[in-house]
Formats: C-alpha cells, sequence, structure tokens
C-alpha cells in the first residue's frame, strides 16, 4: 500500500468530521458544492474508467448483474444511514441520547467498499474523488453524534473509525486483487461490479437531487463541470 494514498484517505475523513468542533457558522453551502465536485468526478470516473475496465475481463458478461447488485445493495445501505454519505445532517430532539447505529455500521460498510477499486487506481484518479467525497459525510457524521450528545473521546473515535474503513478497503482489495488473501482474485471484477454499482448510485444522487427550487444554480454546475472535467483530463491527457 502506498502510504500516501492510506493518509489522503483517513485525514481527508477525519479532518472533515473534527471541522465540526472548527465551523461556528452554516457551512451546508460549502458541503454541497464540495459533495457536486465529488459526486460528478466520482461518476466521471466510474464511466470512464471503472465500468470499461471490469468489462474487458473474461466474465464481462456477468457484470451488469453485479453492478445492479450494488446499485440496489447502497439502497438498502441508506435506510440506514439516512443519507449521511450525501452529507445529509438530520435533526434529533434534544431528549433522544441515542447512538446510531444504523448510520455508523452502513456508514463504515459504505466507506470499506468505496476503497476498494483502489487496488486498480494505477494513474490516482479516483482517490481524490474518494476523499472530497468523505469530506462531507463526515462532518454530517460528527454533527449526528454532536446532536445526540455524543462528544469528545467517543465522537473522535467514532470519526476515526470511519476514517481507516477507505485504507483498510484498499488494503484488502489489494490482498484480494494478488490472490494473498483467500485466493479469491478471480472473483476481483465481480466485487468491482458491486463497487460500481453503489458508486453510480451515490454520484447519481448527489448529482440529481433536487434544490429548492428544483433548479441547479451556477455554482453547482461549475462545480459539477470542473469535477467532470478534471476527471476527463486526467484520463485522456
Amino acid at each position: 500500500m502506498e502510504i500516501w494514498k492510506f493518509l489522503i484517505l483517513f485525514f481527508s475523513a477525519f479532518l472533515g468530521g473534527i471541522a465540526i468542533f472548527l465551523v461556528k457558522s452554516d457551512k451546508s453551502a460549502l458541503l454541497k458544492l464540495i459533495l457536486s465536485f465529488s459526486g460528478a468526478y466520482l461518476f466521471a470516473i466510474t464511466v470512464l474508467h471503472l465500468i470499461p475496465e471490469a468489462y474487458s475481463g473474461t466474465d464481462s458478461e456477468e457484470i451488469g448483474i453485479f453492478i445492479l447488485i450494488g446499485f440496489l445493495f447502497q439502497v438498502l445501505l441508506e435506510q440506514f444511514s439516512q443519507g449521511v454519505e450525501h452529507g445529509h445532517i438530520h435533526r434529533h430532539h434534544d431528549h433522544d441520547r441515542q447512538f446510531p447505529w444504523g448510520i455508523m455500521l452502513s456508514l463504515c460498510l459504505h466507506a470499506f467498499l468505496e476503497g476498494m477499486p483502489l487496488a486498480r487506481d494505477r494513474q490516482n484518479e479516483l482517490i481524490f474523488g474518494i476523499s472530497l467525497h468523505h469530506i462531507p459525510a463526515a462532518f454530517a457524521l460528527a454533527s449526528i453524534l454532536l446532536q445526540n450528545k455524543f462528544r469528545g473521546g467517543l465522537l473522535l473515535l467514532c470519526v476515526g473509525v470511519f476514517a481507516i474503513m477507505a485504507p483498510l478497503g484498499y488494503y484488502v482489495s489489494l490482498g484480494l486483487s494478488n490472490g494473498t488473501i483467500g485466493g479469491v482474485e478471480s472473483y476481483f471484477n465481480k466485487i468491482m461490479g458491486i463497487v460500481i454499482g453503489i458508486f453510480l448510485h451515490i454520484s447519481t444522487t448527489i448529482l440529481f437531487e433536487s434544490s429548492m427550487d428544483h433548479k441547479v444554480n451556477k455554482r453547482k454546475m461549475i462545480a459539477v463541470l470542473l469535477g467532470i472535467g478534471i476527471a476527463v483530463a486526467g484520463t485522456y491527457l
């Protein structure tokens, strides 16, 4: 594992989470722009890079089924995460002090799976999109924990666990792709199909969620075009 990838993946999420202690005003507009950029970038990289590579294997006729499985699996995950991976922050009543197990577990699984394609990210196209995507997700997780009266060490622990999931997914996928873990390298493309389905759901949800007036404003459009443009440039230039 390249240590710089591990550090970027970990600290982007961790710093995004602890930023809840530093931000005194509402930064939801900035978080939405970061989400729009990362969503567009992930979508473009999935279409330009991950899908063609998944279909280049000998089992390409089955990949579509696994993409659909991944897409539907993300729909299921969001029943527990409440859309935190999109940066959504749901308000809770002050008297509710319950640990959000469903959100925490589904978000960690989501991050773990997102780290898996990095084993084949030879041109480092994907790591920055995933890292940016995890900043608002970690911020939303920390905000929900604060709303539920969880602070200090427990909040930092939860953010740290979330932050380590993508690097862990990367490490496991390296072992799967070269056969050092379980000898299931022949199934790697199918696993990538599931991850592609998750990426397609996440990125399209971010891109096509309606604003209050059901229109895409100028700043969001610029962020989307910038994300797609950088992905295209990184692929073909």
